[in-house]
């Protein structure tokens, strides 16, 4: 299992497959001045097949596929059975906003994933369009069903909780949590990547201490759950009165867990991302597209390892600035 300096154990690869998404969320991608990865600078499926095989070779276990919105990718069926399919990998997730899910839930079951998280900040049919604005909660509730029928269970649900925008409808989402049995978890903003969406996260930014007195006070304490894994960034709850469902809270601002970090991030045009809030990155695409080897890939993979940062420095006001959020995958 590969070590950063500060003794932590790294074997999680979060994957960015495209940086385009179908939506455009207040906080992660502004309306106009967007420029994409043009396609044939976009690590193809078997590079990215290549680069999880020096990953597990050196020890990764577990692998998440991000975006943009990763099911814009048409190859995404491929490259999730060619990850499935390395000896040694433990799991393969998906982050998603679900719209395509109807069609692409099984087909992604049937190549190998295992688990899927699903981006739902509200359902409310107003406030979906100022926050998610191209997003409607029929086609995020299709997604939904379309997941659950193909197995992809319990279903996750991930909200990022924006002033002025969601904040109240946290206790909506918790009272789906109660019903469906869904795993829910609210995130606190980050400001990534200067620009708008950087100025949405300092300003309308809630601590989770909010979000998580809003839903006691509808239902009541919640009863803290142990920690599946030191590095679980998600500290997660249930209802004492016996409801189904969690709630967890990611707070990466007020509660920081960089100490346990296992991440590493590779973006969708093929650069070792260190560290979510920190600018620093190796290039592996090189490498590939010049005929490197696996262990060629693995070795920058380690020294990626090597370089990671002790944690972010939002509390010194700095954070990264030449990504935004939808080209990193969170």
């Amino acid at each position: 299992m590969p070590r950063d300096r500060f003794g932590r154990e790294i074997d999680y690869l979060r994957i960015s497959v495209i940086d385009h998404c179908n939506l455009r969320c207040v906080y992660c991608m502004p309306l106009r001045g967007l420029t994409f990865v043009p396609s044939a600078e976009l690590l193809t499926a078997a590079e990215i097949e290549q680069v999880a095989r020096a990953a597990v070779s050196v020890g990764f276990r577990k692998f998440r596929l991000t975006g943009g919105e990763p099911t814009l990718r048409p190859d995404l069926v491929e490259i999730v059975q060619r990850i499935a399919a390395i000896d040694g990998v433990s799991g393969v997730a998906l982050t998603t906003n679900a719209i395509l899910l109807p069609r692409l839930a099984r087909p992604l079951r049937e190549a190998g994933l295992t688990r899927v998280n699903i981006h739902v900040d509200t359902l409310h049919p107003e406030r979906i369009k100022h926050l998610m604005r191209f997003a409607s909660a029929p086609e995020i509730e299709a997604g939904i069903a379309a997941a659950a029928e193909a197995g992809l269970l319990p279903i996750k649900v991930n909200c990022v909780v924006t002033r002025g925008y969601n904040e109240e409808d946290v206790v909506d989402l918790a009272r789906r949590a109660r019903h469906d049995g869904w795993h829910l978890r609210f995130i606190e903003l980050m400001p990534l990547g200067g620009g708008e969406t950087a100025h949405v996260a300092l300003s309308q930014f809630v601590p989770t201490r909010e979000t998580r007195a809003r839903i006691e006070a509808a239902f009541g304490p919640l009863e803290p759950l142990p920690r599946e894994s030191p590095s679980d960034e998600s500290v997660n709850h249930r209802f004492t009165d016996g409801a189904p469902g969690v709630i967890g809270f990611i707070s990466p601002v007020s509660e920081p867990y960089c100490g346990a970090c296992n991440r590493m991030r590779l973006t969708a045009d093929g650069k070792f991302h260190l560290c979510l809030l920190n600018d620093d990155e190796l290039d592996v695409k090189k490498t590939l597209r010049g005929g490197g080897s696996l262990e060629d890939v693995a070795a920058i993979l380690l020294k990626a390892v090597a370089a990671k940062p002790t944690g972010h420095r939002l509390d010194e006001g700095v954070s990264t600035e030449s990504r935004q959020m939808f080209q990193i995958g969170g």
